[in-house]
């Protein structure tokens, strides 16, 4: 992956160009920023080889649902994937609308049961419908604001019933003590949003023209996770 970043063949990656590459991950500019604070140990805005590798390593972790720590680096993690159809060498983000749906027909049954159960309306359930929901699940707030935000794919402050189901899923995992991903896994994106391939947090690039500096500024700081959503109003 090195040369694909490294197009100087310097052994080394700018922000701008490892900003570009990092998004494709398609974990939020939050989660990224924390990465990259963690790999460019200088602070100087580039990453050489080693630590090139660590922020791959990272975004494997939180594509996994592991804190992005440097003590989660030795933990057993599939490869990181990437959505770009252009290289062979990576994950080709397309194949995913061929997975199936994480969510079983049996437990959709049962989501679309309270779904119903809620009044929604035109197909859709307010924040405020849904909040009583997730709180009374007694999961920390923090962690229902990134259930919320994962399962309302098309941000537009409801949630359908497909995407009822992604909540309702998150929060049993939670349940069962499985950590909530940082980014929706491709498995668990309901079909419905798969076409055309969604990328969550997927947000306009860097252009690669812009400094170092600016660039590095770009990636926000590290943050803790706030949960932005109408759970915390």
């Amino acid at each position: 992956l090195l040369p694909q970043v490294d197009s100087a063949n310097a052994g080394r990656v700018l922000a701008s160009d490892a900003a570009v590459f990092l998004k494709k991950s398609g974990l939020t500019d939050l989660v990224l920023g924390k990465i990259w604070d963690l790999a460019d140990t200088d602070g100087k805005g580039i990453l050489n080889k080693q630590e090139f590798f660590v922020a791959l390593r990272l975004v494997a972790c939180a594509q996994n649902g592991l804190d992005v720590s440097l003590s989660s680096l030795n933990l057993p993690v599939p490869p990181p994937r990437f959505t770009d159809t252009s290289s062979p060498l990576l994950l080709s983000g397309t194949a995913s609308s061929d997975l199936p749906w994480a969510v079983k027909p049996e437990d959709k049954a049962k989501y679309d049961a309270i779904f119903d159960s809620l009044n929604p309306v035109n197909g859709l359930l307010s924040g405020d419908k849904v909040k009583p929901v997730l709180l009374n699940s007694k999961l920390p707030v923090d962690i229902l604001g990134r259930v919320w935000e994962l399962s309302d794919i098309d941000r537009d402050g409801m949630l359908d019933r497909d995407e009822f189901a992604v909540a309702m899923f998150l929060v049993y995992c939670a349940l069962e003590k499985e950590p909530v991903p940082m980014s929706l896994p491709a498995a668990l994106v309901p079909p419905s949003k798969r076409k055309p391939l969604s990328v969550p947090g997927a947000m306009p690039l860097i252009p690669s023209s812009a400094s170092t500096k600016e660039s590095h500024q770009s990636l926000p700081p590290v943050g803790i996770l706030a949960a932005k959503t109408p759970l915390t109003q």
